[in-house]
């Protein structure tokens, strides 16, 4: 099926108390194994690009490719760019394809995140693609973005409430303790935090730095009201070990196929997991 809008798989996730999971790519096996597991789990999906995928695999093979893996399935497909840095970079997404577009503002004040939100929710809307927005600053890297442990804050209710106001953008990623990357220690989430926002802010609130969170910890984040969840790092992990194995017991393999394979197996069976873990298999 053609791809899809965001934020209606977002309100129904909202209603059905659980998370849509959006899953980084950065190459055709990693799209490929999205859509093959969400199709096997019968669920919605998010594909995301973040700033290093566009680089290494083009713009216009990343769409191209999501496109093609949507038209072959029957469950709703998402294409989204993670953490866009500009309003240029934003348009070229909308341009090229994209149904769902993230403007990261968050190192700007306040007013001024707000400003770029807008700008880039009165050209999203016209196109009928979502918008999602980020308040609060989440640690670690991603790709290029880092933010360092000084520097990252949790979200401000009270700013979260005036932001989603005044934007009244589609989805907002806060910051509760999660980070980008592979984790220390086991993270921390502030839940009262998380639930003083959704209670006093009626937009479907998103989760970054998910992988290595403990299941426990995602749940309660679940029922608390978070409706879409971000998964990189797990993949990647997924991706590393399946290729290992795969050389390890054949090192002298020159065929790409026959080591991409296993990553691949191996990136399906821990996206599948994550489905289920967030409560959206069966919901396409």
């Amino acid at each position: 099926m053609p791809l899809v809008p965001m934020r209606g798989l977002l309100d129904k996730a909202q209603e059905g108390h659980y998370a849509v999971g959006a899953f980084n790519c950065n190459n055709m096996e990693i799209i490929q194994a999205i859509i093959t597991a969400a199709t096997a789990e019968n669920a919605p999906v998010i594909v995301q690009a973040s700033q290093g995928a566009i680089k290494y695999a083009g713009l216009e093979y990343i769409t191209a490719m999501t496109k093609i893996a949507a038209q072959n399935t029957h469950v709703p497909v998402v294409l989204h760019i993670d953490h866009g840095t500009s309003f240029e970079q934003v348009m070229r997404c909308i341009r090229e394809g994209f149904t769902s577009v993230m403007i990261d503002g968050s190192k700007l004040p306040l007013e001024e995140n707000i400003a770029l939100t807008k700008r880039v929710l009165d050209v999203a809307r016209a196109c009928g693609v979502s918008v999602e927005a980020e308040l609060g600053k989440i640690g670690g890297t991603e790709d290029d973005i880092t933010v360092s442990e000084k520097e990252a804050m949790y979200t401000d209710p009270e700013e979260a409430i005036y932001f989603a106001e005044q934007t009244g953008v589609d989805a907002l990623a806060i910051a509760i303790g999660t980070a980008h990357g592979q984790y220390k220690g086991e993270p921390k989430l502030d839940f009262d935090r998380l639930a003083e926002i959704q209670k006093r802010v009626n937009v479907p609130i998103v989760l970054h730095g998910s992988s290595g969170v403990p299941d426990d910890a995602i749940r309660q984040a679940i029922a608390l009201g978070v409706s879409k969840i971000n998964i990189d790092t797990n993949i990647r992990e997924a991706f590393m070990a399946g290729l290992k194995g795969a050389l390890a017991k054949n090192p002298k393999e020159i065929d790409p196929r026959k080591v991409l394979g296993p990553a691949k197996e191996a990136m399906v069976e821990v996206i599948r997991e994550k489905i289920r873990l967030f409560g959206s298999s069966g919901k396409a």
